[in-house]
C-alpha cells in the first residue's frame, strides 16, 4: 500500500458509515461525562440512552451516532439496543419529539375501569405536543385507572385530572427535574436504624452469625421465590456459595406482570428492610457486588431508593459490597431473569438458553445470585424470628406467608398480607371488604395475565405454589385479578394475549408468531379451536422461556372453563 493511501486509511474514524456530527458529540459528552482512560463501560449503554432521552425527550440519529462513536460502538449495537424497549423513542434529526408523553396503562385492571375511553379523551384533545400511548400494567392496578403524565404516575385518573397533570407537566418541561413528594409513611435510613435495623447484616458481614447457620434457618422457613419461579431461596444461597469467585448478586424488581404491584407498595414504605436482606444474601453467598435492577415505570421509587442507598453508603453498618441501581426501559420479558442480566450488560432483554444457568454463568459471566425483591425483603424478619415463626402460618396444608396483590372488582384492592393456602374467597372476605357494589364473583386470575383463569365455582381452591397446576393455572407472583358477572373472561384472555404479543422479544419464533395470531384468532365471535390449539401448543413446547411458555394458559383456561363465551 502506497505511502498516501495508508495515512488515509489510518486517519479514517473506526466508525463505519455516518460519522459523528461535533455538536453532538459535545451534546452526549456533556450528559454522559467525558470517556475514563479505558473507555465508558459497555454495560451503561442503556443508562446512556436514558439519559438522552430524558433530555431531549427522545433519540435523535445525530446523538446515536455520536454515542456510539463515544463509547466505540458499532451504530447497529446501538440502535439495536435502543429499538428494543419502549421506553425509547427513536426519532430523525429533522422530527420533533413530543414535550410530553402520557401513558395510559391497558392491564386488566385498568381495562375494566374503562382505561381505553381514557385514552381515547385524552388522544382526542388538539394538542399535538403530547403524545399518548397506550402501555401495559404501570404496576399501580390498585388505583385503576391509571396514567403515567411524563414520569409522574396518576392513579384513579379521569380525563379532567389528567389533563389538568398534563397542563401542568407541560409548562416544566425544560426545567429541573422536581423534588420528591414527601412520603409520611417511608421509613427512612435513620428511622430504621434507630428501629435497629442493620444490626443483623451487620452481625452477619462481621462474622458474628456463621453464615452456614444463616442457609440453614432460611432453608427451614422454607421461604421461596417470591417473583414467580419459587425456587427455595435458601438452597439457592447454597448454590451460588458452592460456584468459584468472583460472585454477583442481581435483584430483580421489574414486576411487569399485569396486575403486580407488591413490590412497588413495600419499597415505597421500606426500603431498608429489602437492602439488608440484600446485604445478608451477598454476604452469605460471597457474592462481592449487587446490581438492582428497578423497572422504569417506578421514577419515584427511582428516585427514593437512589438517596436511601446514598444515606446507607454515607454512614454505613458495616463494609458494604458495591452497589449499583439500574433502570429497566420498558421491556416486561426483562423480568425474566436471564433477560434482565442481558438488560444489566447494556444489551437487548432476550432470555438466554440454558444451562448454563445463572447461578453459575450469569452477569459479566460470573455466578450470579438472582433474586425478586419481596424475597429478600423477608430475609430480616425470618433470621430474626425463626423458620418456625415464619411457617407458623399458613391454611390448608400451607406453609409461610403471601403477599397478595388484589385489584378488579372488589372493594379495597391492595396488597394483602395473608396465609399461603388462603382461597380466593377467604381472601376476598377478610381482606378486601368483599365484593364491589354491585358485583359478584365471576371469575379471577390468580397470578396475573399468565397465571390462567378461573371461574368462581373453584374459589375455594389453596392459593400457593403447586397448588393451582391440575386446574391449568399458577399463582406466580401472586398478582390476584377478580372478575363480576359484569365482565368476560374471553375478555380477560384476550388482554392477556395481546399484552404477550406487544411484550415478546421476538427471539423465537413460537412465542413472536404464536401470540400475535393466536391475539387475531381470539377476537373472532367463535374461537377457532382447532388452530388455537396448535398455536398454544408449539408455544408452550418450543419457547425459549416462560412469557411464551405461559401465553397459552388464558387461551385454555377459558376453552375449558368459559367455554360457553366462545362458541365452545
Amino acid at each position: 500500500m502506497d505511502t498516501a493511501r495508508r495515512n488515509s486509511v489510518q486517519g479514517r474514524s473506526q466508525l463505519k458509515g455516518r460519522q459523528p456530527e461535533a455538536v453532538a458529540l459535545q451534546q452526549v459528552r456533556e450528559l454522559i461525562g467525558s470517556a475514563p482512560p479505558d473507555g465508558h463501560r459497555r454495560d451503561l449503554l442503556i443508562e446512556h440512552l436514558h439519559q438522552l432521552n430524558d433530555h431531549y425527550r427522545a433519540l435523535f440519529e445525530r446523538h446515536l451516532v455520536a454515542l456510539a462513536s463515544e463509547m466505540r460502538l458499532a451504530l447497529a449495537e446501538v440502535y439495536e439496543v435502543a429499538s428494543f424497549y419502549h421506553h425509547f423513542q427513536i426519532l430523525r434529526d429533522d422530527q420533533i419529539a413530543p414535550a410530553l408523553t402520557v401513558r395510559v396503562c391497558s392491564g386488566q385492571s385498568c381495562a375494566m375501569a374503562r382505561s381505553a375511553t381514557l385514552r381515547a379523551g385524552m388522544q382526542a384533545v388538539p394538542e399535538p405536543s403530547i403524545r399518548v400511548l397506550a402501555a401495559p400494567c404501570l404496576g399501580r392496578c390498585e388505583q385503576a385507572p391509571v396514567a403515567l403524565v411524563g414520569q409522574r404516575a396518576l392513579g384513579h385518573a379521569s380525563l379532567e385530572t389528567l389533563l389538568e397533570v398534563a397542563a401542568t407537566e407541560l409548562m416544566a418541561v425544560g426545567q429541573a427535574a422536581k423534588d420528591l413528594l414527601p412520603n409520611k409513611h417511608l421509613i427512612g435510613y435513620e428511622a430504621y436504624r434507630r428501629q435497629g435495623g442493620y444490626a443483623l447484616a451487620a452481625a452477619v458481614v462481621n462474622g458474628e452469625q456463621n453464615a452456614d447457620d444463616v442457609i440453614a434457618r432460611m432453608e427451614g422457613s422454607g421461604l421461596r421465590g417470591l417473583g414467580g419461579a419459587g425456587f427455595p431461596a435458601g438452597r439457592k444461597w447454597r448454590i451460588v456459595r458452592g460456584q468459584s469467585a468472583p460472585r454477583l448478586l442481581a435483584v430483580n424488581i421489574d414486576e411487569g406482570e399485569p396486575g403486580t404491584f407488591k413490590d412497588r407498595t413495600y419499597l415505597e414504605r421500606d426500603p431498608h428492610r429489602f437492602l439488608e436482606g440484600m446485604l445478608i444474601a451477598a454476604q452469605v453467598a460471597g457474592t462481592e457486588a449487587c446490581y438492582i435492577y428497578l423497572r422504569d415505570e417506578y421514577h419515584d421509587a427511582r428516585r427514593m431508593l437512589s438517596s436511601e442507598i446514598e444515606a446507607l453508603q454515607a454512614d454505613p453498618p458495616c463494609p458494604l459490597p458495591h452497589i449499583e441501581l439500574r433502570r429497566g426501559a420498558g421491556a416486561y420479558v426483562c423480568g425474566e431473569e436471564s433477560a434482565m442480566i442481558e438488560s444489566i450488560e447494556g444489551r437487548r432483554g432476550e432470555p438466554r438458553l440454558r444451562p448454563p444457568y445463572v447461578a453459575q454463568v450469569g452477569l459479566f459471566g460470573r455466578p450470579t445470585l438472582e433474586h425478586n425483591f419481596e424475597t429478600l425483603y423477608w430475609v430480616r424478619e425470618i433470621l430474626e424470628k425463626g423458620p418456625q415463626w415464619f411457617n407458623s402460618f399458613g391454611r390448608q396444608g400451607r406453609h409461610g406467608l403471601r403477599s397478595f396483590s388484589v385489584s378488579g372488582r372488589v372493594k379495597l384492592p391492595g396488597v394483602k398480607l395473608a396465609p399461603a393456602g388462603i382461597s380466593l374467597q377467604e381472601l376476598i372476605d377478610e381482606h378486601c371488604g368483599g365484593m364491589a357494589d354491585g358485583h359478584r364473583l365471576y371469575a379471577y386470575l390468580p397470578g396475573g395475565a399468565s397465571g390462567g383463569i378461573l371461574p368462581a365455582s373453584l374459589s375455594h381452591l389453596a392459593l400457593d405454589f403447586d397448588t393451582l397446576q391440575p386446574y391449568g393455572c399458577f399463582i406466580g407472583s401472586a398478582a390476584v385479578v377478580v372478575l363480576s358477572e359484569h365482565d368476560l373472561a374471553r375478555d380477560a384472555a384476550l388482554n392477556a394475549m395481546q399484552f404477550f404479543a406487544a411484550e415478546s422479544c421476538g427471539q423465537c419464533t413460537p412465542c413472536r408468531v404464536g401470540t400475535a395470531k393466536a391475539a387475531v384468532l381470539m377476537q373472532a365471535p367463535v374461537w377457532d379451536m382447532a388452530t388455537l390449539d396448535d398455536l398454544c401448543t408449539v408455544m408452550f413446547d418450543a419457547s425459549i422461556c416462560g412469557l411464551g411458555q405461559a401465553a397459552p394458559n388464558p387461551v385454555r383456561s377459558v376453552q375449558k372453563y368459559f367455554a360457553h363465551e366462545i362458541g365452545g
